[in-house]
């Protein structure tokens, strides 16, 4: 009789053991999942609205992908954000109330991964790669200053495999990229693009069993489904016939002057400022890792507990503790945010003291670009370009005023492009470029209220 109530007893202890530990776990779990809470009670209430408004949303982002590529950032916004919404406004299709194509397309997270591959962050750019990540077409990148094709670089990595159309025996490396499945780019295409890619441009693809064949020129060339293809032309403004803009996703990543401006600020600071412009680029570095850790943490939570067994849940301590991981990950990362935000603002207020000079340049180098107008000969590449703008800031005289440092390094560049640009230019031509010269620093006069010399 006492050993079976010494057995009672010791089954209750357990039990009691047991249920303080579950309800420990308990407490633990709903500790961990309490801020996540709001949130997603936000996103649940967010995407009930969602379901109605994609109709809209999801038709001006396709339209986007489509049809706005070729385009510069002001008629795209003029396309979109005027006509397509107004459009849709007036058939009365449910739209969400201030829809960016580009938040349709892309996530902050994705976004930040692209800056970290090296893509300039101006809109236009983000824009742009996120029509190449949408697009079913392959797509053909309007890349002059090849900041398209350092950016697919950094993404592809040493996997990509690059071609030029002028290269012999180009076909056999194109056939041994669709039979191993690599990511191939055709790089400084013309206008006129080969006819044996036709069957390939046009996704002519016949499927054999589980794979699929392509025909380039007699053969028929076995394809495996991670075969990747991206196409660049160095043309500023190249006119393709309706067939290619039916085959590929025309994509324009000409540099915009406001894009440009803000990689000639860097520049300019990592001379006059290395310390203060290298800080710039490690915060924006571990700000762009913040929102992917982030995201990569969400996903992961979500994942874990959707594969946990409800009936089993408190007793998955490895479920708990990960959870407790990432809230503690994701507070110290939000934190941190917080830190970088003001640290970066503290950096931005001393990087605007250069801002005209990286204004001067990039007003000169569009200036240059548009003499291509006078005469198709004037073609000048961005990396030239910006070797005389290093040539300059360097041949500039060290000056402690910062204000006359700022206005001796605008006369240096200007006078330093003025020469290089002036001893190519026939004669008859060099009126004109000083007339429009003159003309765009009157309007960047008229912009900043400040006086030139003559």
């Amino acid at each position: 009789m006492l050993d079976e109530a010494v057995a009672k007893k010791q089954a209750v202890e357990d039990d009691a053991n047991a249920l303080s530990l579950n309800l420990s776990l308990a407490n633990r779990l709903v500790n961990g999942l309490a801020d996540e809470n709001i949130r997603w009670t936000n996103n649940v209430k967010t995407f009930e609205h969602e379901k109605l408004t994609m109709i809209g949303d999801a038709l001006v982002s396709a339209a986007f992908v489509s049809y706005i590529g070729p385009f510069n950032s002001i008629f795209r916004k003029d396309l979109w954000e005027t006509q397509w919404l107004g459009d849709i406004i007036a058939k009365e299709l449910p739209y969400t109330n201030g829809v960016d194509p580009l938040s349709v397309l892309s996530t902050e997270a994705a976004q930040a991964v692209w800056k970290t591959q090296g893509l300039p962050a101006d809109r236009v750019s983000l824009e742009n790669a996120a029509i190449v990540n949408s697009c079913s077409r392959y797509p053909l990148m309007i890349d002059p200053q090849l900041q398209g094709i350092k950016w697919i670089k950094g993404k592809e990595g040493s996997e990509m495999m690059s071609i030029s159309l002028s290269q012999d025996k180009w076909q056999k490396r194109v056939e041994h990229a669709l039979c191993n499945g690599l990511c191939l780019m055709i790089e400084g295409i013309s206008e006129h693009i080969d006819p044996l890619l036709d069957p390939l441009l046009s996704r002519l693809f016949v499927k054999k069993g589980k794979n699929f064949s392509v025909k380039m020129g007699a053969e028929d060339v076995e394809m495996m489904a991670s075969f990747k293809l991206y196409l660049q032309t160095k043309l500023i403004n190249p006119h393709y016939k309706p067939e290619t803009a039916a085959q590929c996703t025309i994509i324009n990543f000409i540099v915009t002057e406001s894009g440009l401006e803000d990689q000639l600020l860097a520049m300019v600071v990592r001379v006059e400022k290395p310390d203060l412009e290298q800080t710039k680029e490690e915060l924006v570095n571990k700000q762009n890792q913040f929102l992917v850790t982030l995201d990569q943490l969400e996903s992961d939570l979500l994942k874990n507990l959707s594969d946990a067994d409800p009936n089993t849940i408190l007793t998955n301590i490895s479920l708990i503790e990960s959870l407790e991981v990432t809230k503690a990950t994701s507070t110290e990362i939000q934190r941190q945010q917080l830190e970088a935000k003001q640290t970066e603002i503290t950096i931005n207020n001393l990087r605007e003291i250069y801002r005209r000079v990286a204004a001067e340049g990039a007003t000169l180098y569009f200036l240059l670009i548009q003499l291509c107008v006078v005469d198709h000969m004037y073609q000048y590449s961005l990396e030239s370009f910006q070797t005389f703008f290093f040539k300059a800031i360097e041949n500039t005289e060290l000056n402690d005023d910062e204000d006359k440092r700022v206005l001796d390094l605008r006369g240096s560049i200007r006078m330093t492009i003025y020469r290089w640009v002036q001893r190519g230019l026939f004669v008859r031509h060099k009126q004109i470029f000083l007339t429009l010269l003159t003309f765009r620093l009157m309007q960047l006069n008229i912009i900043e209220g400040t006086e030139y010399d003559a």
